[in-house]
């Protein structure tokens, strides 16, 4: 049965101090899976995020004549096949629309972001009956996979005095490695899913390594079946990253305008996720 799946999350905006270049899945390289729809042979989908950060704050979070927003939408095609049972594979394929904006001035960069494939292999997967026959259901996914350095990197737009983290651009110009754990948990429709990244990143052909990264998130859902081929799944949660220092030339890359004031990071953040399955469950 083919049937439409329609996942919506509006995430609660953050403030924090952050010295990390990929500033709390603002920018470019950031890897995430988040919740997906179940289904039996083929899935394709359409995923929209956007993240924001404002640098060069002054004392107190107040603007300053430095200070500058940059805003970054991205729209992600996305696919997955199950080859058996327990084997899957994943791809994905962003387009980023980015935006830095500074008195007025506004100055954007568009295109296609970095290409990453997947695989990942369940190893649990149980369902059974609990409380008056309630449907008790939870699956573990443990996976590797790469991202290609598909998407454009202008070393023009790195600061050439590091004053601003490297974040402006559409891909990394590298190849990394992802490791990826998935675990969900759901009673008849409501669940909980929890997931985690580990990304190796390597360094360019302009020796530009950004630096590697643990992410993770959990997120509560419900499902609501409107009709019977159309799910609608609204979800909230937490995202936490933490990122080793980026190297410039084996040099780590120091931010001093985060270690003089404070930063807003990620003021918002917002996912709209839609899929069509082939075989969904």
């Amino acid at each position: 049965m083919k049937r439409l799946a329609l996942i919506l999350l509006l995430a609660a905006g953050c403030s924090l101090t952050s010295f990390a270049c990929d500033i709390c899945g603002c920018g470019v390289g950031n890897s995430y899976i988040g919740i997906l729809p179940d289904f039996n042979k083929r899935i394709m989908g359409l995923r929209y995020r956007y993240n924001s950060i404002f640098s060069h704050v002054g004392v107190g979070g107040s603007n300053t004549y430095l200070t500058t927003e940059e805003r970054y939408r991205n729209i992600e095609l996305w696919m997955g096949w199950n080859i058996t049972s327990n084997f899957r594979l994943m791809a994905s394929a962003p387009y980023s629309i980015n935006q830095r904006i500074n008195q007025g001035a506004t100055t954007s960069k568009n295109g296609i972001g970095d290409i990453s494939l997947s695989g990942l292999y369940q190893i649990i997967n149980t369902s059974h009956g609990v409380l008056n026959n309630k449907l008790l259901v939870q699956s573990l996914w443990i996976g590797a996979g790469i991202k290609l350095p598909t998407g454009k990197y202008n070393p023009i737009d790195k600061s050439s005095d590091n004053q601003t983290a490297n974040l402006f651009q559409l891909g990394t110009g590298s190849v990394d490695f992802l490791f990826t754990a998935m675990y969900d948990l759901r009673l008849q429709d409501a669940g909980i899913n929890l997931s985690g990244t580990y990304k190796i990143n390597t360094a360019n052909r302009y020796d530009y390594s950004y630096g590697s990264k643990i992410s993770s998130n959990a997120q509560l859902y419900y499902k609501f079946r409107i009709r019977e081929k159309v799910t609608v799944a609204p979800n909230g949660g937490l995202q936490f990253e933490s990122a080793a220092k980026d190297l410039d030339h084996d040099l780590a890359v120091a931010l001093p305008f985060l270690e003089a004031v404070s930063a807003r990071a990620c003021g918002f953040a917002a996912e709209i996720l839609a899929a069509f399955a082939d075989g969904f469950r």
